[in-house]
């Protein structure tokens, strides 16, 4: 019984990869007709075609992921006072120091910078 099931695992797993295999094959003929289909030449033309209807976004670069966590040390606290009093914007300090505006907030709301909202 076992090993009746068994070969009829490994005979579905061949079918599911023949499958796999033209479906691929279908895949590859289709897309290397895409170009001709819209009238280009070769498939470079197409692509920056494609590009530019898109607006010129493109794939992440591998790599590209979150940033790293900004440190806010004694150093960074004072560049934000010192930054607030000249009357910069919490986006301009963001962007100065290097740290994100949540951050400009708090720093600032610690070293009492805020005023409180009125009830």
């Amino acid at each position: 019984m076992i090993q009746k099931k068994l070969k009829e695992l490994e005979e579905a797993r061949g079918k599911v990869s023949q499958l796999e295999q033209t479906l691929d094959a279908e895949r590859n003929k289709a897309l290397a007709a895409l170009p001709s289909q819209y009238g280009y030449d070769d498939a470079a033309a197409f692509i920056k075609a494609v590009k530019a209807a898109s607006g010129g976004r493109s794939a992440p670069k591998k790599g590209a992921g979150r940033r790293k966590r900004a440190v806010i040390n004694n150093e960074t606290k004072k560049n934000v006072k010192a930054l607030h009093k000249a009357g910069k914007t919490g986006a301009a300090i963001a962007n100065e120091v290097g740290i994100s505006i949540p951050s400009v907030q708090n720093i600032k709301k610690e070293l009492g910078l805020t005023k409180a909202r009125k009830k």
